[in-house]
Order: structure tokens, then C-alpha cells, then sequence
């Protein structure tokens, strides 16, 4: 638990919006060093100087997560600027959906690359520092936040290739908080599982590498992608209050973190699905009206 921020580092990464340029700001209001990560260099410049005229120390970088030699740069110089960091926050993330077979390769190797390879830097660069830390000084104490989504709780229709790469951060998260706790009690993790937030992941395509360029979209990528951008641009809850509910857990040690706690009914229903080997419920069956209308449109009536 960390119950005093003051002084303190946090690596961001996806600092440039959303939930890391909130709680980039949350955290210069708590007096931290901070590290934004960011593929997009206008919005990294852009929180840049806020955080600076905040009076934060800041050190930024414009990279890839989902490159292992980028991440390793970065890693060596936070070291070496403000020593291990405190808290940990691997949130960069991209969306993309459609019918699971009508991903191409490209696809999934951008997304994988940023959802799961990008958190699985940040977790295997920054890990070994924080214990270090905390090896040599009893009261240091250190937590690292791995933004999920309810997609890695759930397996909602029509959005495969994100769910399976937020499935893998919540088991990523769970498995690394369990590897924690057998060799420290120093050092914490968290897994932020977001509902429909209102932040930039449903214009993720603009930060798509050039190499990873995608083809013309299916009929059931425009589908999803219209639906998402509607379900998220009417979300009440906001970044800023998801930010908020990050630091209480990292104060609280809390592992697993909810912006909409009521969405947890479903997960309990695929619980009980897998639980009683039975045929996984309809996802619509509290609004069927959606699920018609879906299912109406991807069959062209």
C-alpha cells in the first residue's frame, strides 16, 4: 500500500489521454516524479507541459509499448533519473473488433503487441527494479496497475481479438499479483477493469503503425466499431473518475478495479456458465433489442 504519494515516481504508460493523462494529473496534484509514455507526440507534448506547469518533475517518451527495445530504453533511463519507480501503471491499449475470423494477422498482431506484449514489458522491466528497492529499504513500497477492460472478464460478441487480449492481462494481473505476494509483501498489483469510459480507444486506428496498416474494414468491424463508439461517447462515468478510483486502490491495496460495479452481474452469469458446463448465456438476453438489432445487421436484413 501506498498511503503517501509525495515525492514518489509513477510510470504511465498511454500518459498522452484517457485514464493516464488523468491520473498523470492526479499524480502531480500528489507532489510525484512522472513518466509519460505515449505513442502520439502532439498529446505527450501536450501533457508534458501541463504537468510541468503543475510543478511535477517530468521525463517523457514517445514509443511503442509493444516494442521490447523501446521499453528497455525507457526502463534504464527512469532508472537512472529517479531510481526505481513506485507505481506502475502499463494502460497504453488499442480496440479493434468484428468477427473473430475476419481479423487479419495485422490485426491481431497490433493488438496483441499493444494490449499484452505492452504490459508484459512494463511488468518484466519494472518488476525486478521495484523489488530491488524494496529489498534494500524495508519501507519502501512500490504497486503496478494493469488497465483490463470487463472484455477480459467477459467474452461480449463480435469484439474477439480485444477480449482475448484483455483476457490475457487479467490473467497476467491475477497470476503476477500471486508471484508478488510470494516474495514480497512490499510490493503490490492491481488489474483495472473499465467498462464503456469515455476516452480516445475508439479512434485507437490513428496511432495503428504503417506496418500494421489495416485492410478495408469488414461489414462487422464498422458495425462494432459504430456501436462501441456509441456505448462509449454516453458512459456517465468519466476517465477522471476512474483515475480517482485507481490511487484508492493503490492506498487500499485493492486488486481488482471496477468502474462500473453493477456490470458484475454478468461476469457472475459466465461464471455460473463455466461452472455448470452449460452453453454460454446470451449476452443480450437484458437488452434483446441490441442483440436483434446486431444480429439483423450482420445478416442483412
Amino acid at each position: 500500500m501506498i498511503t503517501d504519494f509525495k515525492g514518489k515516481t509513477a510510470v504511465l504508460t498511454g500518459a498522452g489521454s484517457g485514464f493516464g493523462l488523468e491520473c498523470a494529473r492526479l499524480g502531480a496534484k500528489l507532489g510525484m516524479n512522472l513518466v509519460l509514455v505515449d505513442v502520439q507526440q502532439d498529446a505527450l507534448d501536450k501533457a508534458e507541459a501541463e504537468m510541468k506547469a503543475a510543478g511535477a518533475q517530468v521525463l517523457s517518451f514517445k514509443l511503442d509499448v509493444a516494442s521490447a527495445a523501446q521499453m528497455e530504453a525507457m526502463g534504464q533511463a527512469v532508472f537512472e533519473r529517479f531510481g526505481a519507480p513506485h507505481f506502475v501503471f502499463n494502460n497504453a491499449g488499442v480496440g479493434a473488433g468484428g468477427l473473430i475470423w475476419e481479423n487479419s494477422l495485422k490485426d491481431w498482431e497490433w493488438v496483441m503487441g499493444v494490449n499484452v506484449m505492452g504490459v508484459v514489458h512494463g511488468v518484466r522491466i519494472f518488476t525486478p527494479m521495484m523489488l530491488e528497492a524494496a529489498a534494500k529499504d524495508p519501507s519502501w513500497q512500490g504497486h503496478i496497475v494493469n488497465t483490463a477492460s470487463m472484455a477480459g472478464l467477459l467474452n461480449p460478441p463480435n469484439m474477439g481479438v480485444y477480449n482475448v487480449s484483455k483476457h490475457a492481462v487479467v490473467s497476467l494481473s491475477e497470476t503476477l499479483y500471486q508471484d508478488l505476494g510470494l516474495v514480497t509483501d512490499q510490493v503490490g498489483a492491481s488489474v483495472l477493469c473499465p467498462f464503456f469510459v469515455a476516452t480516445g480507444i475508439g479512434m485507437s486506428h490513428r496511432n495503428r503503425p504503417a506496418e500494421l496498416g489495416a485492410d478495408k474494414p469488414t461489414k462487422s468491424q464498422m458495425i462494432q466499431q459504430a456501436m462501441t463508439g456509441k456505448a462509449v461517447g454516453s458512459g456517465k462515468v468519466t476517465a477522471a473518475d476512474v483515475a480517482q478510483l485507481v490511487f484508492d486502490a493503490i492506498a487500499s491495496n485493492q486488486f481488482y478495479i471496477y468502474s462500473h460495479p453493477k456490470a458484475i452481474h454478468s461476469v457472475q452469469t459466465r461464471l455460473e456458465d463455466v461452472l455448470q458446463a452449460r452453453n454460454p448465456t446470451d449476452p443480450f438476453a437484458d437488452k434483446p433489442e441490441i442483440g436483434q438489432q446486431l444480429k439483423a445487421a450482420l445478416r442483412g436484413a
